[in-house]
């Protein structure tokens, strides 16, 4: 889990080489030793919260092209978020990600379903969240395999 956004400057693209700004750099590390990526973000005025889409421009450069990924919606409303989701599905699709269609879902997150120390309570959201995470492993799992066998 990268948990660097707040320290992470304004992307510029002058600033997108060696040495990269520590923040940016914790984040591209962290995107090459990950498998798949699922994203959770909130909709804000309309479409990806700033710091998040700025969090994005620095995946261009390296960390997400090629590289499995599913979101969960992350608002109350059962349509809620549907601007930043398709954001999101723009940028993805400019980095190169893989979307898992499986492990792209709205589900909606009631606020009485998530404790006072920010766990998901509701049973039947957190089966749904594993479900988006087990066709995600699942779809690493046979790319992986499918790599190893053309090796």
């Amino acid at each position: 889990m990268y948990r660097g956004t707040a320290e992470l400057p304004a992307f510029n693209p002058d600033d997108d080489h060696d040495p990269l700004p520590p923040a940016a750099e914790q984040l591209r590390a962290l995107l090459a030793e990950a498998d798949a990526v699922l994203i959770s973000t909130p909709e804000y005025a309309g479409s990806l919260p700033g710091s998040f889409k700025n969090l994005l421009d620095w995946t261009v450069g390296g960390g997400l092209h090629e590289k499995a990924v599913g979101y969960i919606n992350a608002s109350p409303m059962v349509d809620g978020a549907t601007a930043a989701h398709d954001t999101l599905r723009v940028v993805l699709a400019y980095v190169g990600a893989e979307l898992v269609t499986g492990a792209c879902v709205r589900l909606p997150v009631r606020r009485d379903a998530v404790g006072a120390d920010g766990v998901i309570t509701d049973p039947q959201l957190k089966a749904a969240i594993a479900d988006a995470l087990v066709a995600l492993a699942k779809h690493v799992a046979a790319r992986t395999h499918s790599r190893s066998a053309a090796d």
